[in-house]
């Protein structure tokens, strides 16, 4: 077996379809496995999953067991040559898989590959390609040196924007949304570390390569990274769990060399955590303060319902795609632009001339490649479209927005 794909679930169903379809189409032509294991999701994930895409192998847990145990499972459950850990709100291009496989086979020193990750708006993710976050570079960071300063070497190390994104290149810490392993690596330096539940655990299994002897590498190979739909962003848990796997990082690494810079990093973690929360509690009273404000403004203007534009997402697809959506946009309430593949095959840059004026642009991925689709968002943000990316798939039924989903 030379690749095994192990993504971690936690009630993101229709992230994990679509996920788990751009995986199984990049391994095509290569002898590996996708496995899925589920930390005790309520929705009905596992199920649509075994319906679907019967081929995938299930881990099933009874409690939430956490990013690094889970990944574990299935990692010594597996058998081959290289690993990829692939978050379930990721979509990966068919050529992805294929290049990793042929940069490893060709550079044996090299422990772990990172790619090129966009936001869902096509933008370039600085978590792409990270360095260690010492005590001095996390230093740089945390008090603003490393933003005034993006492209210093000594200053910007933090996310290393001095380097060329469209050239491989050596890094120090990959993302754990998408981590391509090798498993001689893994076993000579241990896997991920289980007491990080959730975050941080790429960061020290990057370093802990990196102190192994191997290379850490950063490919221009492009997978789009909703970031955050399999985390809740929002939430106090986050924060917490974010924040504690920096100090778990910093104590098991840093803090019996560096007791001083620590103890001033550990510190600013505390302080950062601690503000990150009290900006949340501000962000959700605002926002309970909008949505009452709004709920008076609809009853007060429900005689005026006719002024209410509803949003328009452009559509790409075929006319049976166009058909199976009709009953998700009635609910989602969208006014919907139908474009035909077949005379639009440059999706929302063949029609960016005409003046046409949309919120969404969704693509039925069962017609367009997932390559093609990452391609046209990332020109498209370097044209300067501003969009925002839907997909939609006639296997599974879902139509996933920015905002929602629908099924």
């Amino acid at each position: 077996m030379k690749l095994s794909i192990v993504i971690v679930n936690y009630n993101v169903r229709a992230f994990l379809l679509q996920t788990v379809d751009a995986a199984l189409r990049a391994c095509q032509g290569m002898e590996a496995e996708v496995w899925v294991v589920d930390n005790a999701s309520s929705d009905d994930s596992l199920e649509k999953l075994q319906k679907i895409y019967p081929e995938v192998r299930l881990i099933s847990n009874e409690a939430n067991v956490g990013f690094s145990k889970a990944n574990n499972a299935a990692i010594c459950q597996s058998e081959a040559e290289y690993v990829l850990l692939l978050n379930p709100d990721t979509i990966i291009g068919e050529d992805v898989l294929h290049e990793c496989v042929a940069f490893m086979d060709s550079h044996p020193q090299a422990g772990g590959i990172g790619v090129e990750m966009l936001n869902r708006n096509g933008s370039f993710a600085l978590e792409s390609r990270r360095g260690v976050p010492t005590p001095s570079t996390a230093f740089y960071k945390m008090f603003g040196l490393a933003r005034l300063y993006p492209t210093s070497r000594r200053f910007g190390r933090y996310h290393m924007r001095y380097l060329d994104r469209n050239t491989a290149n050596q890094i120090e810490v990959m993302s754990g949304a998408f981590m391509f392993l090798r498993r001689t690596a893994l076993e000579q330096v241990g896997m991920l570390d289980e007491s990080f539940f959730m975050y941080g655990e790429d960061v020290d299994l990057s370093y802990r390569l990196l102190q192994g002897g191997w290379q850490n590498w950063y490919l221009p190979l492009r997978i789009l990274h909703y970031k955050g739909e399999s985390t809740q962003l929002t939430s106090f848990r986050y924060v917490r769990n974010f924040y504690m796997a920096m100090i778990i990082f910093y104590r098991k690494h840093f803090a019996p060399h560096h007791r001083l810079q620590s103890l001033a990093v550990e510190t600013a973690v505390f302080m950062a955590g601690v503000l990150s929360m009290i900006g949340k509690l501000f962000s959700r009273a605002a926002n309970c303060v909008v949505e009452l404000w709004r709920k008076t403004r609809s009853v007060v203007c429900q005689k005026k319902e006719d002024r209410h534009l509803p949003e328009t997402m452009l559509f790409f697809g075929n006319s049976e795609g166009w058909e199976a959506l009709q009953p998700l946009v009635r609910r989602a309430k969208l006014a919907t632009i139908f474009y035909d593949a077949g005379d639009a095959p440059n999706g929302h840059l063949s029609v960016a001339d005409e003046n046409v004026s949309f919120t969404y642009v969704t693509y039925q991925t069962d017609i367009y490649s997932y390559s093609t689709i990452l391609e046209l968002l990332s020109r498209g943000f370097e044209q300067g479209i501003n969009i925002t990316i839907g997909t939609f798939s006639t296997r599974t039924g879902s139509l996933i927005l920015p905002n929602d989903i629908f099924e």
